[in-house]
């Protein structure tokens, strides 16, 4: 793995940091990194309030959206939420069908079947609407594409308020207003919400014009912040605001069905507890079985009820989890098998794997063979892509569909389109894509999209690459250190949790595996004094404090994957690490622990 230790910022305003905040060089150098620069800039990052949210009447059709469904409020008229089967999708049914049923509304929760509907607004879903009697229908996490599906429903004499996120098109649906602050003439200052998050805009619009408090909103967060941290948006602006005050939520009042997915932990939950142990079970729902019973689990009343509905989601992850596990090892045999361990591509199929997991098995096989990766399976109906779709295909054999993923720096995307000759219909964006095409197509495309990356592709796009923020000596990893980066929190994109590097580090003796598959490294390291503090970190990411190391105090550290390089920290070499500041709680004691990215020789 290639190691990129990040240009050092301006150390003039590393120093003015320093200053006014009254911060260690270290937590200057992380902010200046982060484009902070100003007292106020750390203030506003460090405290995010409600005071950070936008005005709503910035975003396009905004005032469109509230006075239609302010009408619906006060007409009690019956009202469709329409969402996505994923995590944003389900979070956001939940988050206005909570919203409005306060309002006294009747709402019909309604999210479209992966395997008969496909991706996005569907005429099924439409249809349910008209025979219930319902004329508005929200559509969340979906619709801007859906030009078909709107002018269906508008000739059904049924209206649409679409809060979507994704790129529209080169022409938006004629729906009653369109929501999406990526629409090339809206002014909404943020354009990085998820799905759930522009439904959360329409619910301010709707308080504001209520003249309420839209301090009252605070309740909702939890499923906001839910939405973004499973959805991989950007983790700044106004996204970290709702992601801080959804935490505090989550942490201090969560609602029960959240309740019944939070696994204990004494010092709370953070994002990556969202991200590895929330998502994944809300997102089994809809791959398993429908995403309907998620949000059933989002809106329990009571505790009870939400314990009942989590086991049933605990089963279908479980079930996921086991499916996704065969269908890689059936995945790599296929790829030795056919001798394709050195190919730039990995593209497979087999008839009878799952469609739900399809897109995890590709990111799985990244993990393995570094490379752009197609996995491909029987398709009963069309399922579109990440973008909108248009309405399934008809049930026939001989109809594939592929979920793609992609490695650093390289859009398959692209990729795909150049193969477009091949295929049926695609949809995504640079690192995620869906595909369907032909069956007897396949070999043709296969053949295609490897000579297609072959020639884009470039050498650094064929490594994996490990960001490095600051070359740090062991005698700066303080508790005061690690207090002050929980500061930082919630991570994500743009706003990632800080990597370091350490040079001149030895194994103290402790090293061992563990784990049921003796597959981690556990680890007590120390650096000696001979280590300079900025050693090998060619210059512009030296570390950024003076201080230099002495023979340091032990360090406890746990390399989750790393098993294989325990002879490593045998041999007695001098070692360089990767890795991240967490808190270790063991026995009610509180101590800093290395969570180990990578280890080489220094």
């Amino acid at each position: 793995m290639r190691w990129n230790i990040k240009m050092a910022p301006d150390p003039t305003a590393v120093a003015h940091l320093k200053e006014c905040l009254g911060v260690d060089p270290i937590v200057a150098h992380l902010l200046a990194q982060r484009n902070i620069n100003t007292f106020e800039e750390a203030k506003a990052f460090f405290r995010p309030h409600i005071g950070q949210f936008h005005d709503p009447f910035l975003m396009q059709d905004m005032d469109k959206a509230v006075a239609r469904l302010q009408q619906a409020i006060d007409q009690n008229e019956p009202i469709m939420v329409y969402g996505d089967y994923d995590v944003d999708g389900t979070t956001s049914v939940s988050l206005l069908t909570h919203f409005l049923r306060s309002k006294g509304c009747k709402v019909t929760p309604y999210i479209p079947d992966r395997y008969a509907e496909g991706y996005g607004l569907s005429k099924k879903g439409i249809d349910v609407a008209k025979e219930n009697g319902i004329s508005l229908i929200v559509a969340l996490d979906c619709g801007v594409k859906a030009i078909d599906q709107v002018a269906y429903a508008n000739a059904l004499n049924i209206g649409l308020i679409i809060c979507d996120h994704h790129t529209p098109g080169e022409k938006l649906p004629e729906a009653l207003a369109v929501l999406d602050p990526k629409r090339s003439d809206c002014a909404y200052p943020f354009k990085e919400l998820c799905g759930c998050g522009v439904g959360f805009k329409l619910m301010q619009g709707v308080m504001q014009k209520q003249g309420k408090d839209i301090g009252e909103l605070v309740a909702y967060m939890d499923l906001v912040a839910v939405a973004i941290a499973a959805d991989i948006v950007p983790m700044v602006g106004e996204n970290r605001a709702f992601a801080f005050l959804g935490l505090q939520q989550i942490n201090g009042a969560p609602r029960p069905g959240l309740k019944a997915l939070m696994r204990d932990k004494p010092s709370g939950q953070v994002i990556s507890d969202v991200v590895f142990g929330m998502a994944p079970r809300i997102n089994a729902a809809g791959r398993m079985k429908h995403g309907l019973h998620a949000v059933e689990l989002l809106l329990s009343a009571t505790e009870e009820e939400a314990q009942n509905l989590a086991q049933a989601v605990e089963a279908y992850n479980t079930s996921r989890r086991e499916v996704e596990q065969n269908i890689t090892k059936e995945a790599l045999a296929h790829i030795e098998e056919n001798r394709e361990e050195n190919n730039a591509t990995t593209v497979v199929y087999a008839q009878h794997w799952h469609k739900g997991v399809i897109g995890i098995v590709a990111s799985r096989l990244i993990e393995t063979y570094y490379r752009p990766t197609l996995v491909f399976t029987q398709a009963s109906y069309g399922e579109a892509s990440v973008g909108e779709a248009p309405d399934p295909l008809e049930a026939s054999e001989g109809i594939l569909a592929a979920s793609a993923r992609s490695v650093r720096g390289f859009d398959i995307y692209k990729a795909i389109d150049a193969c477009r000759a091949h295929i049926i219909q695609f949809g995504g964006h640079k690192y995620a894509a869906g595909v369907t095409l032909k069956e007897d197509n396949y070999t043709a495309f296969k053949a295609a999209f490897e000579a297609e990356v072959q020639k884009t592709i470039t050498p650094a796009q064929k490594e994996q690459s490990l960001e490095i923020d600051v070359v740090l000596p062991f005698n700066s990893i303080t508790p005061k250190l690690l207090r002050v980066l929980k500061q930082m929190e919630p991570f994500g994109p743009e706003n990632r949790s800080p990597v370091f590097c350490s040079e001149g580090v030895l194994d103290s003796g402790y090293a061992k595996l563990v784990g049921q598959d003796k597959s981690h490294l556990k680890a007590r390291f120390i650096q000696a004094a001979a280590s300079g503090a900025s050693g090998g970190s060619g210059g512009s990411g030296a570390s950024p404090t003076e201080a230099s190391p002495t023979d340091s105090t032990p360090i406890d550290a746990i390399g989750f994957g790393l098993g294989n390089r325990l002879s490593l920290l045998q041999s007695g070499k001098p070692l360089r690490i990767a890795y991240a500041l967490e808190e270790n709680v063991w026995q009610g004691n509180v101590s800093v622990q290395l969570r180990l990215k990578d280890i080489s020789e220094s």
